[in-house]
């Protein structure tokens, strides 16, 4: 096992996830690029848009950290080979339903 991401192609709806600095929470960007903790509320990127978007995130390592490309659907749907790993990042803990996040 590798933890390598697979390349997404530039054609590939992606969404930007990343962990608020400050409270070190999941959160994900919106298609204005603000930053939301529902991941309902992902924004879809594709292109140099997408690129674009990262590279904003990237350089935003006041407010958040480790932002990277999660595959989506083209609704802004988790999906690809991380579909697990991103639902459990979006839902919380596994261990219990008294301990999952809020979903709004």
């Amino acid at each position: 096992m590798t933890s390598v991401r697979p390349k997404l192609k530039p054609e590939d709806p992606k969404a930007i996830t990343a962990w608020e600095t400050r409270t070190g929470e999941v959160i994900w960007m919106r298609g204005d690029g603000s930053w939301t903790k529902i991941a309902a509320e992902l924004g879809s990127f594709t292109g140099e848009a997408a690129d674009a978007a990262l590279a904003a995130a990237q350089a935003d390592e006041a407010n958040v950290t480790g932002a990277y490309f999660m595959q989506v659907t083209e609704d802004g749907k988790i999906s690809g080979r991380e579909t697990l790993r991103e639902s459990i990042r979006a839902n919380g803990p596994t261990c219990h339903p008294e301990f999952a996040k809020g979903q709004g």
